[in-house]
């Protein structure tokens, strides 16, 4: 996952969660509810902050890492 603000994503299929890490914090955050679809097209997005920012960021409800 080459990215400059996106260190790492995950995602579980069977809870729909996606937790991602970032690169500036190194804080991982899990949002809620992401349709495979949508964690699909952010895998194969050429711009993954930029697909993040825009179809995931403000769109999904998220829990910061505890």
């Amino acid at each position: 996952m080459p990215s400059t603000c996106i260190r790492k994503a995950k995602y579980d299929p069977a809870t729909r969660v996606l937790s991602v890490w970032f690169v500036a914090s190194g804080k991982r955050y899990d949002y809620e509810a992401v349709p495979p679809e949508t964690y699909a097209a952010f895998r194969e997005a050429f711009a993954k902050g930029r697909f993040f920012n825009e179809q995931i960021r403000d769109r999904y409800k998220y829990r910061p890492e505890i």
